[in-house]
């Protein structure tokens, strides 16, 4: 009898050993699907050949990944960009992340409804953008760089408290902005036609089976964009061998490539 139980606990000894072996080699990234999710997917061989197996786990909820990877129930996310993370940051000082990385960005783009072009605007037409905070300098810099409003010199793009009234000191098409729609219900507006334009980022754009370098009637700049998606960690972990697995196949030349080949502009290597 004993010589049984000694054999089970040995048994279940070896298998919890295992676990703890297999669980080392696992990578846990919360992802949106596109383009991160589709990134990962892509360097998911380059990890095995590291000794790593790739977990992504998808979602469209912005708000769950950040907590998440600070509770310790993912090793890193990859959805957003700096000024999103510097938001969180600053609203949870007590269990910040770290940017890891820059991968790439989305530029957004302004959309318009049947008929509307940049140079056909109507005298006030609704603009719908995201209700996230961290987006709305962003859009208005979109807007200022389409020649549609003309914002204060002083106006600080990657502001979470931005007054619309109080930044934007020209309007000449009475553009009427409502920041009342949560990012990923965006493209949804856009389908339904429930404004005349939409500003929009390319993530949603591609998901929704648009192309934003056609159906866009403008784009934003590329150059010195600050809005670059990253991937978060823990700053504890930045020396974690699972971390710099990650940050080595998603720095590699063979990334960039598979951006520039798969997105033609929507997306854009950092």
């Amino acid at each position: 009898m004993k010589k049984l139980l000694m054999i089970f606990v040995l048994f279940i000894t070896v298998l919890l050993i295992q676990a703890c072996q297999n669980e080392d080699d696992v990578i846990k990234v919360i992802a949106t699907t596109t383009p991160h999710g589709e990134i990962l997917e892509y360097v998911r061989p380059a990890l095995k050949e590291l000794g790593y197996d790739l977990e992504v786990i998808l979602t469209s909820d912005y708000y769950l990944p950040n907590p998440a990877v600070a509770a310790g129930d993912a090793d890193a996310n990859f959805f957003q960009h700096i000024p999103f993370l510097n938001l969180y940051n600053s609203e949870n000082p007590n269990a910040p992340l770290y940017n890891a990385l820059g991968v790439h960005i989305e530029p957004i783009g302004l959309y318009a409804g049947e008929s509307i072009t940049l140079d056909s605007i109507p005298q006030g037409a609704t603009v719908l953008i995201s209700n996230s905070t961290s987006d709305h300098g962003r859009a208005l810099n979109l807007l200022a760089q389409a020649g549609l409003i003309t914002l204060a010199e002083d106006f600080d793009i990657l502001s979470t408290d931005i007054n619309f009234n109080e930044v934007i000191v020209s309007n000449p098409n009475g553009l009427i902005i409502k920041a009342d729609v949560a990012p990923d219900f965006l493209i949804a507006a856009y389908n339904n036609n429930e404004s005349d334009l939409y500003i929009i980022n390319s993530n949603y754009v591609l998901e929704g089976g648009y192309d934003p370098a056609e159906d866009a009637i403008f784009i934003e700049s590329a150059t010195d964009n600050p809005y670059v998606n990253i991937l978060a960690i823990l700053e504890t972990r930045l020396n974690d061998p699972k971390i710099l697995a990650l940050i080595e196949v998603l720095s590699s030349p063979e990334v960039k490539v598979f951006i520039n080949e798969n997105y033609e502009g929507a997306v854009i290597p950092a």
